[in-house]
């Protein structure tokens, strides 16, 4: 018989040997299971076994002091039927909060490696009432087949990403899925995806979490309200077990990869919306869950009274930049690529992974680093939100190695002021429009560096953003004091829904506005779910509470009440078309102003109503620019490309750039005129009948291409 086979110990009928430090958690080894888990400060630590659902554990086999390899407690388990198992750690050690230390024998705690968690198998199922273990740590089925899927790595400067909440895209009843709301109802809606033009989907939270960690009611229905979002982790190695339609069955890994699988065979990546600047576990009033009663003066950042330091909001903070803790990020991390494909990530409050132990910001954080030089990771795109809610805010100057994106706060708020007609924004608008020069090139970083949004999750949807000029949120229980409160909104004269035509004919404009801007702007265009068929949130700009109708997308939205429905969706698919045939939209660096095109034109100038008479003063409220085409190409890269913003609320008469002989000016786009004029498809673009002027609207956006005569885009 082999070694590995000769158990060294027995407890209670069971027979062990001497563990594997490596790797962390549960894994299989030839005729048994290897736990292994860290804690530097606990004195002893006992392994808890579960049969799948019994509310009592069948075994409690502590760990012998010599299988114990420096602070790593490690050791084999023979004959354990893995499929029926569930299992959890009971940790003692000293018991002094000013110190940090918050050990209790008595509590069962997750394994932070735990690749599948039960206990949340069903959305919303109530949990058992005094269970003393919650949330149980599994070991998954390991036969699946990728066949020959790889992350497929899209060039990043072709991105086009859709954020999205996974429930949330399918739950409705109109999304006619057969397990609305779950991974299975998200792959019947990839054709739907590809049509609106999107190759990139921002997936948020799919790390086990508790929906049901919230306390707060609507104070409006009276309803328990949850944590809907998701940004509240219990387990980073497991997907949420919720939004399996077989998660009762436990197979949420399988259907998980399921949906990676097949959005990589429709030319979709993955991006996962990662949180690790706190967990679930809170502030001390919160539950004690896992890394709280292992090792809490490792895990998280604490004050000298043994307090937790909170720079995100949420009541604790990891300590990122502890080697064990940085160490726990980077091996999370490239499971989640090795063993389900994933493309890239994108870093919830990403600050906060550059402070040290003390919340300080480091100037070269360890973590930043790792992750961005990291030969598994390689291929991924890393997606920083450069703030957190300690104030520090790193948009241009995250920390980025040559290697990290950042979500353009910058880029947001001075678009939703342009479009919303502000005067002193042009010039701002004018750097997102060339990719963020003026933030990302003093780096070394490309355009790729800036993800472009106008709305995200977190806020007002696009359509509610000229919906309502203030929030309303008392849905969420907390008096209306959530939410931001800066969010350069405009209701178009009227407070939420309206019959007036004259009001919902301008909201309707002004989306096509945003969305032109984005699909016309250098860098990286990020859609949020349903704000291309006009999804609306009632106005509440922190929805992460609420799991209801109201919250989910709705299929078949209205045409009318400024939702604009399909309308909307077709000039988006539309636009996102455009922008892929064009590659003078998508580029990979900057523009540079000269002719680089072999076309006698600059590759980008810019202009106003007069040519090359640009006007980005204070009270200038229009701009437009000419991108040059290549003369030698007979396809799209040929077109020369204009495109004019008047914000301003009268019309106002655009003189045209003269085009090289032959060619002819084309519109494209006008948002000002209602479906389907207001985008002229590809093969069909409309002469000018004047070649030297264009007319826009007031608030409205056009774009023509010119190309030769008789030659159609």
């Amino acid at each position: 018989m082999r070694a590995a086979f000769h158990h060294t110990h027995e407890f209670g009928g069971f027979r062990m040997r001497y563990g594997h430090a490596l790797p962390y958690g549960a894994s299989h080894v030839p005729g048994g299971v290897n736990f292994s888990i860290f804690s530097s400060h606990a004195t002893s630590c006992t392994l808890v076994l579960f049969r799948k659902g019994d509310p009592q554990p069948y075994a409690e086999i502590p760990f012998p002091p010599e299988c114990k390899i420096g602070d790593v407690y490690a050791m084999i388990v023979y004959d354990l039927d893995y499929e029926e198992l569930e299992y959890g750690f009971r940790m003692d050690g000293p018991t002094d909060p000013k110190l940090g230390h918050l050990f209790d024998q008595g509590k069962i705690l997750l394994d932070p490696f735990a690749r599948e968690i039960a206990g949340r198998d069903v959305w919303l199922s109530p949990p058992a009432k005094e269970e003393i273990y919650p949330h149980r740590a599994r070991m998954p089925y390991e036969d699946y087949d990728w066949g020959h899927d790889r992350p497929i790595n899209l060039p990043v400067q072709d991105l086009v990403i859709y954020e999205m909440h996974v429930r949330g895209f399918t739950r409705h009843p109109s999304s006619g899925v057969r397990h609305p709301g779950t991974y299975e109802g998200m792959i019947e809606k990839i054709p739907y995806l590809q049509s609106i033009g999107v190759n990139c989907v921002e997936l948020m939270p799919v790390f086990e979490f508790n929906e049901y960690e919230n306390k707060l009611v609507n104070p409006l229905t009276g309803e328990l309200l949850c944590n809907y979002w998701g940004y509240s982790t219990v387990g980073f190695f497991a997907p949420k077990g919720g939004y399996a339609a077989t998660g009762h069955h436990g197979t949420q890994v399988s259907e998980f990869k399921n949906l990676v699988k097949s959005l990589h065979a429709a030319g979709i990546s993955v991006i996962l919306d990662v949180v690790f600047n706190h967990t679930a576990e809170g502030d001390l009033r919160g539950p004690t869950i896992s890394f709280r009663g292992i090792d809490n003066q490792t895990y998280y950042m604490l004050n000298p009274d043994g307090s937790y330091a909170n720079y995100t909001g949420c009541g604790n903070t990891l300590n990122c930049n502890h080697p064990v803790v940085r160490s726990f990020v980077l091996e999370c991390l490239h499971y989640w690529v090795s063993e389900f494909h994933i493309d890239g990530f994108r870093f919830d409050l990403a600050s906060v992974l550059g402070r040290d132990r003390n919340g300080h910001p480091l100037s070269n954080p360890p973590l930043l680093e790792a992750l961005a030089l990291d030969p598994i990771l390689a291929g991924c795109d890393l997606i920083a939100e450069a703030w957190d809610a300690g104030g520090l805010y790193q948009v241009g100057n995250f920390p980025a190695y040559g290697r990290w994106m950042e979500w353009n706060g910058h880029y947001r708020d001075a678009a939703r002021r342009f479009l919303r007609g502000d005067s002193g924004v042009v010039g701002e608008v004018v750097q997102g429009i060339l990719g963020s020069p003026n933030l990302y090139a003093p780096s070394g970083r490309k355009p790729t560096a800036s993800v472009n949004f106008i709305t995200c999750h977190d806020g007002f949807t696009l359509r509610d953003l000229y919906s309502y000029n203030d929030k309303h949120n008392l849905a969420n229980g907390e008096g209306n004091r959530d939410g931001a409160n800066d969010n350069f909104t405009w209701n178009c004269g009227a407070e939420g829904v309206t019959e007036d035509p004259s009001v919902n004919a301008m909201r309707a404009k002004l989306q096509r506005n945003a969305m032109a801007l984005l699909f016309l702007s250098q860098g990286v265009p990020m859609l949020s779910m349903g704000d291309e068929l006009g999804r609306s949130q009632n106005g509440n700009n922190n929805a992460y509470c609420h799991d209801a109708e109201w919250n989910w997308l709705d299929w078949n939205p209205p045409e009318s009440g400024g939702g604009s429905g399909e309308a909307l969706r077709r000039f988006v698919s539309l636009m996102a078309d455009f922008r892929r045939r064009h590659c003078q939209l998508h580029r990979s660096e900057y523009f540079s102003g000269m002719n680089t095109r072999d076309s006698g034109y600059p590759d980008i100038s810019w202009h106003g109503v007069r040519v090359g008479v640009p006007d980005w003063g204070s009270e200038s409220r229009s701009l437009a620019f000419l991108i040059a085409g290549d003369r030698s190409s007979s396809g799209s890269e040929g077109d020369f490309i204009y495109a004019a913003f008047n914000m301003w609320h009268e019309p106002l008469v655009f003189l045209l750039p003269v085009l090289p002989s032959g060619m002819r000016w084309r519109r494209v786009v006008d948002t000002a005129q209602s479906s389907p004029d207001d985008f002229f498809e590809s093969g069909s673009e409309e002469l000018l009948p004047d070649q030297s002027q264009v007319l826009l609207s007031g608030r409205s956006v056009v774009v023509l291409i010119g190309n030769l005569a008789g030659r159609l885009g």
